[in-house]
């Protein structure tokens, strides 16, 4: 569906603690990885995939994330005096971020292959879905240290997991905001909008065309680096 383009939240409010000492002077988006800021990774992306609006949240280092924002005239939604997680922080967004749906999109993640933002609005149908997760085997998941997050139906719906074998999500996804309004919680994950939209039928997910490397302990930024390198 090419004639879409929604608006992007980049979720980089989180305290980043399990990179230790290297979150404790900065952010973790700040984090270079392959001589640019994970942040940065994620921009690239959204001007590939021609993204014409995009808000970032901040709240660890808030200044720091602004800072750097400033001069691409990204706008940032700052939560205070606490974190609202990832279904608070956007629906406190949704004033700068406008049209819906809404792209998300995680930074602390580096990517090869298709762009999964692209991959994401090709593949939307309003019509039957609510929202579509980017998904890969937990074998292909590089840094991933859990379990696969749901199973997917053969015409891509997904359920919860719940101890059997499925992909894992990615921090990629094309989402409808007007379910956050139902829900009565300042702080709250994204996960409370998706298992209402599983209940009705409507959550959908598509494996990602590429590699993808989880940032979130020290450890992954070589392993990310390495991704970038063999570009699989």
């Amino acid at each position: 569906m090419r004639s879409l383009s929604p608006p992007l939240m980049l979720f980089a409010a989180g305290l980043g603690t399990r990179m230790g000492q290297l979150t404790a002077t900065r952010p973790k988006p700040l984090i270079p990885v392959a001589g640019k800021p994970l942040i940065d990774h994620a921009l690239a992306l959204a001007e590939a995939a021609d993204i014409n609006r995009i808000v970032a949240n901040s709240h660890y280092l808030p200044e720091q994330i602004e800072a750097h924002l400033a001069p691409r005239g990204i706008a940032v939604s700052r939560e205070t005096p606490r974190i609202l997680e990832t279904g608070g922080g956007l629906r406190q967004a949704l004033p700068l971020l406008g049209d819906d749906p809404v792209l998300t999109l995680n930074t602390d993640a580096v990517w090869t292959g298709r762009n999964p933002l692209r991959q994401l609005i090709d593949a939307w149908d309003g019509a039957r879905m609510d929202g579509l997760l980017l998904l890969l085997p937990v074998a292909k998941a590089t840094g991933h240290t859990g379990t696969g997050d749901f199973v997917m139906e053969a015409d891509g719906r997904l359920a919860r997991a719940f101890g059997r074998s499925g992909p894992v999500y990615l921090g990629a996804q094309i989402v409808k905001t007007a379910g956050l309004a139902g829900i009565a919680d300042e702080v709250f994950s994204l996960n409370l909008l998706w298992d209402r939209m599983i209940s009705e039928g409507r959550l959908f997910g598509l494996v990602h065309d590429g590699g993808w490397c989880d940032v979130g302990r020290p450890e992954g930024i070589a392993m990310a680096e390495n991704l970038l390198r063999s570009g699989s």
